[in-house]
Formats: C-alpha cells, sequence, structure tokens
C-alpha cells in the first residue's frame, strides 16, 4: 500500500527512530544514538525520540530465549518474515524449526508459541504509538532486522496513510536498497549510507511544507525518481567525525530502568571511534601501484557498502565520549563499533584512558598486522576482549583474500593475546572459492604451532552482495550469483524476483571445497576440545609457558590427557629463544648473534620448529612459549654470548 504523500502536513517538529529486533540487546543502538546527537545539534527545535524496541522484545521473551534468537540470522528473520506473510506461515515454520538448535543451553524453542508472543508485543507497541502525531518516521536496518522492519513499517502504514516512512542502514545498502524500494511501496525513501546530513535534509525539505514525493534523488537519499534499477545514489556523509556530538541513549537506559529487578542487568556502551575501513581505504590510494592486489579490501567483505573512504575521531574526543558516557549511565563496559580499531589512534586512546582510574572493560574488533606494544597498551587501557581479523592461517590464502597479512602475523596476535589474558574470539573461514590443496596443507600445518592459543571459531564463507567476489566472480571460480535459497522460505516468489537481498549464494565447486577442508574442520574441532580440557580447571595457566632463570629458561607444555612435558634453554639457547619472541627474520637473528655460524643457527632453529616450540615461515622464526609470569616478554637488545653450543634438554 503505497502512503499519500502528496497531502500537506503541518510540520510539528516531531520524529521517531525505531530499531527492531534482533540485535544484541545488551547494548543501545549506535545508529540511533548517533543520529539523535546529531539531529538535536543540527535541528534542536525537532524533538527526536527513539525507540530500542529490541530491548523490549527481550524483556518479554526472556533473554536467553532473544539472545539464541539474534545470534542465528535466518532464525531472526523467519520469525517476523511469518508475521510478514501469514498465508507462507507452515514453510517459514519448517524451515525455522531445520535451523533451530535443539535444546541447547535448556533453551527450546516453540515457533507458535514464539511468533503469538512476538506478534502481541509488537502491535502493543504500534497501537499505543500515536504515528499522527509524527512528521517523520525513521528505521534502522542492520544485520537480523529486515523482516521486523518490514512488518512495522506495513503495520504502521495501515494505520498511518500520509507518514513519512524512511529506512536506512547497513543491511539494506548498495543495490538492495533500490531493489526493497521497488519491491516495498510502503517504504517511502531510503537512505543510502550513514544518515547524520540525508535525514537533516529531508526533515529540512518537510519543515518548509515539502513532501517526499517532491524530493529528487541526490546524494544519500534513494526515491522512486530513480530511474536505473542498478542506480545507486552517492554518498552525502560528514567531511569529518569531529562535528559529531556525544550519542544519546536515554531511551534505552530510561527503557531498562523500568523493568523489574530480576530483568535488570550492567549494558554495554557502544563506542565509535571511526567510521570506513583504514585498510580498504589504503588499498584504494594504492590501487595505481603496479602488482596492487588492497584495490578493494579484503575479498570476502561488503561491510563498507554504507562508507567512502576512511574517517576516525581523535583520540582526545574518543576519550571525552568513553569518560562523560560510563559516568552518565554509570556502566564500565564498553563495545568499540569500528570494522578495524584504528591502530595510532588507538594507542593515544587506550595510553590516556589508564589515567581515567577507571576499570573498563572493552571489545574492539582489530588487524592482525597489530603489534605487541599496541595490544600491550589497549589491554592497560581495558581492552579485555578482541576480535582479530584472522580469517586464515594459510599465508597463501590469505594472499587470495586480500588480507595483507601472513600466518605469521596471525600466530603472533593470537600468542600475544594469550601472553596478555585477552579473549580473541577470531575466526578461520572455510570454503573460501579459488582455495586448493595448497592451501588446506599449508593450514593444517599452522594449525600445529596454533594449538596453544585460543581456538579460533569456524565460521564457512558465504557471499556477500556487492563484495570484492560478488563483483569479480570469474576471478575465484564463481560461474553464477544469486539470493541465497533460504530467502525462498521467507519471501514470496515476486518478491525475491525483484530484490537483490545481502546474503547470496553461488555456483562452483562448494561440493569439492567442502570436501577439501573437512580435515581442517576436523582439526579445528579438536583444538577446541583439547585447549577446553587443558584450560578445565580455573586459573589454568596458558598451553606453552616459559619460565626464565636468567641463566636458562625452562619452557612448560601441557597436553591434553598427556604429561606436560619440560624443556631447559641454556645460554645463548635462551637468549635467542627469548629474541624470537616477536617474530624475526634470520639474518637479525644472525647480526644479533654473531658468534655463531649461520649453520649452527639454521640447525638450532630446526630443531625448535620441528619441536613445534618456534613457528617459521620464509626464514622468519616466532617463539611460542608465553610468559607464565604474565610479565613483559619483550627481551632486551643484547647481543650473543660465547659462541658455545646451542642446545635444547627435554
Amino acid at each position: 500500500m503505497p502512503s499519500n504523500l502528496n497531502k500537506k502536513k503541518i510540520f510539528t517538529g516531531r520524529i521517531a527512530l525505531i530499531s527492531a529486533p534482533w540485535p544484541l540487546f545488551e547494548r543501545p543502538s549506535i545508529q540511533l544514538g548517533a543520529l539523535k546527537g546529531y539531529l538535536q545539534t543540527a535541528e534542536p527545535e525537532v524533538k527526536v525520540s527513539c525507540s530500542h524496541f529490541f530491548l523490549q522484545m527481550a524483556e518479554a521473551l526472556g533473554y536467553p530465549s532473544y539472545r539464541m534468537i539474534s545470534q542465528r540470522t535466518w532464525l531472526a528473520e523467519s520469525v517476523y518474515a511469518a508475521l510478514l506473510y501469514p498465508e507462507h506461515y507452515d514453510r517459514i515454520e519448517k524451515f525455522f524449526n531445520q535451523q533451530a538448535p535443539k535444546n541447547k543451553d535448556g533453551v527450546e524453542l516453540d515457533f507458535l508459541s514464539l511468533t503469538k508472543q512476538v506478534k502481541a508485543v509488537s502491535d502493543d507497541f504500534i497501537t499505543q504509538t500515536d504515528w499522527n502525531s509524527l512528521d517523520l518516521a525513521g528505521f534502522s536496518v542492520c544485520l537480523c532486522q529486515l523482516t521486523a522492519s518490514l512488518y512495522f513499517i506495513r503495520q504502521i502504514r495501515r494505520r498511518c496513510f500520509d507518514l513519512p516512512l524512511i529506512a536506512g542502514g547497513s543491511i539494506i545498502a548498495g543495490h538492495t536498497a533500490g531493489d526493497l524500494l521497488a519491491a516495498f511501496p510502503e517504504i517511502d525513501l531510503i537512505i543510502s549510507g550513514e544518515g547524520e546530513l540525508p535525514l537533516t535534509k529531508i526533515i529540512r525539505h518537510l519543515k518548509k511544507g515539502g513532501l517526499c514525493n517532491d524530493l529528487f534523488p541526490s546524494a544519500g537519499i534513494i526515491s522512486r525518481k530513480h530511474e536505473q534499477k542498478n542506480c545507486q545514489a552517492p554518498f552525502s556523509q560528514l567531511a569529518d567525525l569531529k562535528s559529531l556530538p556525544l550519542p544519546d541513549f536515554s531511551e534505552y537506559f530510561e527503557l531498562l530502568s523500568n523493568f523489574s529487578t530480576e530483568k535488570k542487568f550492567f549494558p554495554i556502551l557502544p563506542v565509535e571511534m571511526s567510521r570506513g575501513c583504514w585498510w580498504k581505504s589504503k588499498g584504494e590510494s594504492d590501487s595505481d601501484i603496479p602488482g596492487s592486489n588492497r584495490s578493494k579490501g579484503c575479498a570476502f567483505c561488503n561491510l563498507n557498502l554504507q562508507w567512502e573512504g576512511y574517517r576516525r575521531k581523535s583520540a582526545e574526543q574518543a576519550i571525552n565520549e568513553i569518560d562523560t558516557l560510563t559516568d552518565k549511565h554509570r556502566v564500565l563496559s564498553a563495545a568499540f563499533m569500528d570494522n578495524s580499531l584504528p591502530g595510532a589512534t588507538g594507542r593515544k586512546v587506550f595510553d590516556k584512558l589508564t589515567n581515567l582510574g577507571k576499570d573498563l572493560y572493552c571489545f574492539a574488533e582489530l588487524r592482525a598486522s597489530e603489534d605487541y606494544e599496541t595490544l600491550r597498551k589497549l589491554s592497560a587501557g581495558g581492552v579485555k576482549e578482541v576480535q582479530v581479523g584472522i580469517e586464515a592461517l594459510s599465508s597463501r590464502l590469505l594472499k587470495k583474500i586480500n588480507k595483507g597479512t601472513t600466518a605469521t602475523d596471525n600466530l603472533e596476535m593470537m600468542k600475544n593475546c594469550e601472553a596478555l589474558g585477552i579473549k580473541n574470539t577470531a575466526n578461520i573461514i572455510l570454503h573460501f572459492p579459488g582455495s586448493d590443496e595448497e592451501d588446506v596443507a599449508e593450514t593444517l600445518r599452522v594449525l600445529r604451532f596454533a594449538r596453544f592459543f585460543r581456538p579460533l571459531h569456524i565460521v564457512h564463507f558465504w557471499l556477500g552482495i556487492q563484495s570484492p567476489v560478488w563483483t569479480n566472480p570469474r576471478k575465484y571460480g564463481l560461474l553464477g550469483v544469486y539470493n541465497h535459497p533460504y530467502y525462498r522460505h521467507l519471501f514470496p516468489d515476486e518478491i525475491l524476483r525483484q530484490v537483490r537481498f545481502m546474503i547470496q549464494d553461488y555456483r562452483g565447486n562448494k561440493m569439492f571445497q567442502k570436501k577439501l577442508w573437512r580435515p581442517v574442520d576436523q582439526a579445528v574441532r579438536q583444538w577446541q576440545k583439547d585447549y577446553n580440557q587443558i584450560h578445565s580447571k580455573p586459573y589454568s595457566s596458558p598451553a606453552l609457558t616459559f619460565h626464565d632463570g636468567g641463566k636458562f629458561l625452562i619452557l612448560r607444555e601441557r597436553r591434553a590427557g598427556l604429561e606436560t612435558i619440560n624443556h631447559r634453554l641454556e645460554g645463548s639457547s635462551r637468549q635467542i629463544y627469548m629474541f624470537c619472541s616477536q617474530s624475526r627474520p634470520f639474518n637479525e637473528i644472525r647480526d644479533q648473534f654473531p658468534s655463531f655460524s649461520a649453520d649452527n643457527l639454521k640447525s638450532f632453529l630446526a630443531m625448535m620448529t620441528r619441536k613445534e616450540l618456534m613457528f617459521e615461515e620464509d626464514e622468519r622464526y616466532l617463539s611460542l612459549a608465553v610468559p607464565a609470569t604474565g610479565r613483559d616478554f619483550r627481551p632486551a637488545a643484547q647481543k650473543g654470548g660465547p659462541a658455545h653450543c646451542l642446545h635444547i634438554h627435554t
């Protein structure tokens, strides 16, 4: 049902911003908070109300049930799909039951009861809101929020025929935006990219008595006046982030404060230090360099369809935001929403955060190229959990996916996290198209050395619309791309024919890839079991530690189901091992220890590698043990001692 937006309406200055289920309920919507903070500065006479409705839904369903649904895209999208298309309820219910885990963590999901409860809570919110008193309602549509947002938009349109309904967000970026606008006439406009400037422009247009139908396509705004199906409006975004005021999360914390005591919790503050991807931006600036392989960032990634370039806040601005918001809301947990925490700014921020005197617990996403000193400063400033962009343990494969890192980089980052007690929730991608037997063999080799560190989480490759793989399918051996077949369970055929959804699928050797990567899948699962067994007791030490005796070093290797092995390194053997606490090329090791011949050094390093106490790649060496005491393990610069025999006692 299209809206009647040719009807003039007196502008009252009231707009609503809504975040539907199913984001993580433990933190407010950074999108709503940032937009409200900006609009209150840019248009102070406009009253902006934000509804973090997903929190309301989590409280109603119970946090365990909500969490289980929100962590699985297809479960989340199924619930509101059944409400959008009740005529296809049976098909959607069958699909939901196929995807739902069985009695995991004591939670059993009954689809009929679930959809009834979700509908009741949603419809109650819709009927109790005076939509006719608003000038505009905007929806933030990110991961797991598509069908829920469409349901709200459709129900609101039926009640309020002339209210402008606008959508924007990461899950409807790129080609998907124009397709959705054409397929769902209830939506009046879609914001492409970040929303501050486009939303301000729309509000000012409405203030002057304009109508959505009068608003011609412009940067950041997609309307039905776009004539080409593939038309993607250029972005209209802030030149820098200096003008961003503090985000406003008032409604989220007010809603939480009204919950019963047993439903209250301490939320996590979302913090934004940058927008875009500095790695992709660096690749774009280097794209004219012959042989450059970084022109489009990581090959599998489509997370930056809503940004152009890379921008970051100053360290002072970020620190003020963290300090002010933690004081205001009386919480100490924060999650940095950046695609990857900017290294230089991050070091400055967390250097100064230590001076705030606050025991922060922070989560951040990092690139594996960050060095130990950066990680140490992040840890001292409160970063206790990270997701490092590992993705693969084969340097050949890392090159294919344009990560710009090596297996050595990844192992060193995993080791540093283990040494500093930082929880690393990184992923390993299986079934990447174009990977081959050599990639798998290299991965299996590196896994033997990675076993001492926190295991990676298995992720099966999925194809994102407008990612480099999707854009250039032939390069990666793809014979054709199309909507993921799971969408057939959620949407009618006429919608599937019109909309290119965010999650895509492809033809081309998928069964071969599954068979090829099966040994890695099994090895990673065994790694997870062994690590859990080794760390089953409280205060368990890392699996491979060193105990420094000054003139000698004892390495302690804990093994699942087997006795611990102890190794002792004497004299220069100890010095070399400590020198390689960070990865070193052979030439640098040789220069540091000139009293030893190259053959003797290589013989010692090869022995340590055979024992899997050190890792070697392209004549670069990394010692794998972490300090048992948790002290800084960076070695002091010192030349090797007298040229006696290099050895190890086991």
